[in-house]
């Protein structure tokens, strides 16, 4: 298991010669989950080859247009493009009235089924093997990141043990990996605990949206494999990002090592930098496992035992 992490869009506000507007995929298995929706962010998303009709969860930080303006594109092309599968969007009060005024506009109702849920934050989704989290950020308008942490792994499975128990290799096997008794050809019956060593941390991205240096943020991303963090502008425009609700990539930086992440990657790159350099470096002095994304750039999560 891993997450397959791709950098759709990576500029802020307005799109540049390199970067797009806000957007980053996820792949766990074969689920996707957009963080974001700036426009063209369906191009960028055909351009990876992630496809458009699997299983989507769109979760959008805040309602600047930014980051929500390729949301109509992205539900036309994906009617256009035969999809079938349900579509979850989550976000900030006022997704909803967004959608149905945008589509409403310009004559459209996808085919598909679309689910919007507005939320303030807390626990938005859990499933067997993961959760989503939604925490407000300090922005100009009301915003929120996300989290999106795997619960704890099964131990390591020991083999030699099975065999003692009367447990024969194949099926049971299986099913005692993914937690449940089985019953050995005995009739003895036989649970995870017996076979499996302790519980294995799963991996953890957190995605911030637009943000100012933020204890929330901290919080939200305690124990990140990887931090996606607002990193606007230099420290000399530390002012200007204070007054626009952004962080300087040194802020980010120091989010980062506070919250004991282990990676970070600044995003929402302000136009004036035509090169990553200074932004690279002011964050490395503070957060040595930091690089800037870039479009289409591509990474995948591990596990590490």
């Amino acid at each position: 298991m891993s997450l397959r992490v791709v950098f759709l869009g990576t500029s802020a506000s307005v799109p540049t010669l390199r970067r797009n507007l806000p957007s980053v995929a996820v792949l766990r298995r074969a689920e996707l989950f957009m963080f974001d929706c700036g426009e063209g962010a369906q191009r960028q998303l055909m351009r990876t080859g992630l496809g458009l009709g699997r299983k989507t969860m769109v979760l959008i930080s805040h309602m600047h247009g930014d980051h929500i303006l390729g949301l109509p594109g992205l539900l036309q092309t994906m009617a256009m493009m035969g999809r079938e599968k349900p579509l979850d969007l989550y976000g900030p009060p006022g997704l909803g009235e967004f959608i149905d005024c945008a589509l409403r506009s310009v004559h459209f109702q996808p085919d598909y089924a679309l689910e919007v849920r507005e939320t303030t934050g807390g626990l938005i989704c859990e499933e067997r093997e993961y959760t989503l989290t939604a925490a407000p950020v300090a922005h100009t308008s009301f915003a929120l990141g996300y989290a999106l942490a795997e619960k704890p792994r099964p131990g390591r499975f020991n083999e030699a043990q099975a065999e003692l128990l009367g447990v024969p290799e194949g099926p049971l096997w299986k099913r005692l990996q993914l937690g449940y008794t089985v019953h050995t050809p005995r009739g003895e019956e036989v649970s995870p605990a017996r076979v499996l060593g302790p519980p294995r941390r799963g991996l953890k991205l957190v995605y911030t949206g637009d943000t100012a240096p933020s204890d929330a943020v901290v919080k939200l991303a305690e124990g990140a494999d990887l931090l996606i963090h607002d990193g606007t502008f230099a420290s000399d425009m530390a002012e200007r990002a204070a007054l626009e609700g952004h962080s300087t990539a040194a802020e980010a930086a120091s989010t980062a090592a506070k919250a004991r992440a282990r990676r970070l990657a600044l995003t929402h790159i302000s136009a004036r930098y035509e090169g990553p350099e200074v932004l690279l470096e002011e964050a490395k002095a503070i957060f040595e496992n930091t690089f800037v994304a870039e479009d289409l750039m591509e990474l995948v999560l591990r596990y590490s035992d």
